[in-house]
């Protein structure tokens, strides 16, 4: 990478730490690799003949989008491996006047133990209400602006305006607001660490104050029990309201006597240039080392151009989270136990990859595809395929492939994330 400390989120931190199972993993997958082609021989000739047809009801739309399910590439084992793909496009909108929300869980995509995902709009106005989380939040602006609020725990406050690819982040318990603006708001995907989270069991402002006597809010607000009979009977969640005026007079009304938060709860992704960049595309890792408050989530940005491919790689750290926000491609993941499975994704569709499992993602189609890896971790990490193998002794790698010098020769030394280099 650019650096030493780059680098090293990228490949051998932590190398022993990926235990026994994670290299019986890919070293079997490679062993198995001879006996797979032979299958896809014979499976080719399978797809030349009528047991290659499907004269039944089909969803033709939906098989389109999933060729890789309806006919399985040759190297997919014939053994279940569960599904790792839920798209967005299933998941329930909540809607409101102000905005909607929708969410994919471990109810949605059981594989996903780790982060659940929620998918929001709000109009210029629509307020996501003043709340708080069990787990915490990481977020990225997908379109248009918004103005986020908080406290830190010193109390003092945050108030900035967002825009595409920017984050944040508030970890649990922080209270926070999310506010879209002119011209047309915004909309923005939340992930939270927790793979059982859901927006539904929030702490809501209007919420809490249905659900607390009146008289014990006037003792607490030192105002009368009158002033407060308007108060909402349910939660608000999202609602429509005026349009906020300039962020500045926010910010100070905001500080008040304690001040602005030293604390920055939002990251300006574009602002930092590639961590890699190749032919094929180009990365962008966010995590604590750049992104300080971001202590439990780390990001990679990926940009494969049509044909790039995130090589063949596992993470022996944490599970990975994925969103595809445009474009479209294929991602086979090898399990353990010797199966595979090769699903297709295209934009608005949620991905997971389970920790040291072996995977690669390439464009399959005309534009660049661009999707986020997330990790429920305060670093990134990932290992390399080529890059282990071409730091292994020559001969045992050789004899476990039946492979020549002047092929293992050819193996890029050093991890290139995206090919070609």
């Amino acid at each position: 990478m650019e650096n030493d400390r780059t680098k090293d989120r990228f490949s051998r931190r932590g190398f022993l730490g990926i235990g026994s199972a994670a290299l019986a993993t890919v070293a079997g997958s490679l062993a198995v690799s001879g006996a797979m082609a032979q299958e896809g021989q014979q499976a080719d000739k399978t797809r030349a003949d009528r047991s290659a047809t499907d004269p039944g009801p089909a969803n033709a739309g939906l098989d389109a989008q999933n060729p890789d399910s309806s006919w399985p590439p040759a190297t997919d084992s014939k053994s279940l491996v569960r599904t790792f793909k839920y798209p967005f496009s299933l998941a329930n909108k909540r809607t409101y006047e102000g905005g909607w929300s929708r969410e994919i869980t471990a109810r949605e995509l059981p594989v996903s133990k780790s982060m659940a995902g929620v998918n929001m709009r709000l109009t210029a106005g629509g307020v996501r209400e003043l709340h708080w989380h069990t787990a915490d939040e990481w977020a990225i602006v997908l379109y248009g602006t918004a103005r986020i609020t908080a406290i830190d725990r010193d109390g003092k406050s945050f108030v900035a305006d967002t825009r595409k690819n920017d984050l944040w982040y508030f970890p649990s318990g922080i209270p926070h607001s999310i506010q879209g603006l002119d011209p047309d708001g915004t909309e923005f995907l939340l992930v939270f660490d927790d793979g059982d989270f859901s927006e539904s069991e929030t702490v809501l402002l209007s919420d809490a104050m249905a659900h607390l006597p009146p008289e014990v809010l006037s003792k607490n607000f030192g105002v009368a029990e009158s002033a407060l009979k308007n108060l909402p009977k349910q939660e608000l969640f999202i609602f429509q309201t005026a349009v906020p005026g300039s962020l500045e007079a926010d910010q100070k009304a905001a500080a008040g006597a304690l001040g602005k938060s030293s604390r920055d709860f939002a990251f300006r992704t574009m602002e930092m240039p590639p961590t890699k960049r190749t032919k094929g595309g180009e990365v962008r890792i966010v995590d604590s080392s750049n992104f300080k408050v971001s202590t439990n989530v780390a990001m990679a940005m990926v940009t494969l151009h049509p044909g790039g491919l995130r090589e063949l790689h596992w993470h022996p750290n944490a599970d990975e989270w994925q969103y595809y926000i445009s474009g479209k491609g294929r991602m086979t993941v090898v399990a353990t136990g010797n199966r595979a499975r090769t699903m297709d994704f295209q934009a608005g569709d949620v991905g997971y990859v389970e920790k040291t499992l072996l995977h690669y993602i390439e464009n399959t189609g005309d534009t660049d595809m661009v999707f986020l890896e997330m990790f429920k971790s305060s670093f990134y990490q990932d290992l390399s395929l080529s890059e282990w193998l071409a730091h292994t002794p020559p001969e045992l790698v050789m004899a476990h492939l039946n492979i020549d010098k002047a092929t293992l020769d050819t193996i890029p030394r050093d991890e290139l994330v995206i090919v070609p280099r």
